[in-house]
């Protein structure tokens, strides 16, 4: 899946170009997010839960790291920034939502705590529901009015309900669906790309005059959120594996959360940040995966044996 950064990035050109072919796709967002969750419930296992149960505090840290630091960041840059109302609005909704399953991934790239990742992202993507509306009321009130009810029932229908859909039907299912396990990455990519193109199209009249100031806010989100994760959890001594997981746990969102919610409840100039935020936060995620492997090169000459694991250099 290393070329989804590139597809995601394609998708937004498409979009650009020629925005009057994808203008009237806005009604799809939610029902592309919604096969995108469901995709992500069929990866689901019982394992996976299991392990919130063996680290329950490890997971509520991350819990906890995911819904306060990108949030508060997501409003401290859009204050910082002098943001438009929309595009302040859509910088605090991507802070707002949960974790994103492309987390998992880099985390197992970055050599890092896969079983946490795949908890946080699991648990945070359960408690969206109840989470993301307030938060961002809270946050974003004093940009756009926020109805908190309807931004709930939305959540429900395309994120919680598609993901239980999905775990049920691998729990009845389990054979056919890990024969098809290849393929949902794939096709998971391809509809956030398609969700990226309507998001990119719906504002591609502002994206000229808006682009470097959204790039900005997004990086500095993106990029404070991987610091400050990878901190908390060397700071809360969980070791280095779990240390990596948080980075990206807290770091990188589920955008396409945020763009539907945007597009729904805002406008598509706030679903703007989203859109971008989904492929800078993929390009990031592999840099920073690289450079972790990389220091565990360099580190390995230092211990005998090749003991320069990350798992054995927990102390």
């Amino acid at each position: 899946m290393t070329l989804f950064p590139l597809l995601v990035l394609l998708a937004g050109a498409l979009g650009l170009l020629s925005p009057g072919s994808f203008t009237g796709g806005a009604e799809a967002v939610p029902y592309l997010l919604g096969v995108v969750m469901f995709c992500m419930g069929l990866t689901m296992t019982v394992p996976d839960f299991r392990g919130i149960v063996r680290r329950p505090w490890a997971v509520a840290l991350g819990l906890a790291a995911q819904y306060l630091v990108m949030p508060s960041l997501g409003w401290l840059i859009a204050q910082a920034l002098d943001l438009s109302p929309q595009l302040a609005a859509g910088v605090i909704l991507v802070g707002c939502s949960p974790g994103g399953t492309a987390s998992n991934v880099v985390t197992y790239l970055a050599r890092g705590d896969v079983a946490l990742s795949v908890s946080v992202t699991s648990v945070s993507t359960l408690v969206a529901p109840l989470l993301t509306p307030p938060l961002t009321l809270f946050l974003a009130g004093e940009f756009l009015p926020v109805d908190t009810g309807s931004m709930f029932g939305d959540i429900l229908k395309t994120v919680l309900l598609p993901v239980l859909g999905g775990l049920l039907v691998r729990l009845v299912a389990g054979r056919h669906v890990e024969r098809a396990l290849p393929v949902l990455p794939w096709l998971s990519a391809v509809t956030i790309a398609a969700i990226v193109t309507i998001v990119v199209a719906g504002s591609a009249d502002t994206i000229k005059s808006a682009a470097a100031l959204v790039f900005l806010a997004v990086a500095l989100h993106n990029g404070l959120g991987l610091a400050i994760g990878y901190t908390v959890g060397r700071l809360t001594r969980l070791g280095e594996p779990a240390g990596r997981a948080m980075a990206f746990e807290v770091g990188m969102q589920n955008s396409g959360l945020a763009a539907s919610l945007a597009t729904a409840h805002f406008s598509p100039l706030a679903a703007l940040p989203a859109a971008v935020f989904s492929v800078w936060h993929n390009v990031s995620g592999a840099v920073a995966a690289a450079w972790f492997g990389y220091r565990d090169r360099a580190a390995a000459p230092e211990d005998a044996g090749g003991t320069g694991s990350p798992k054995d250099s927990d102390g």
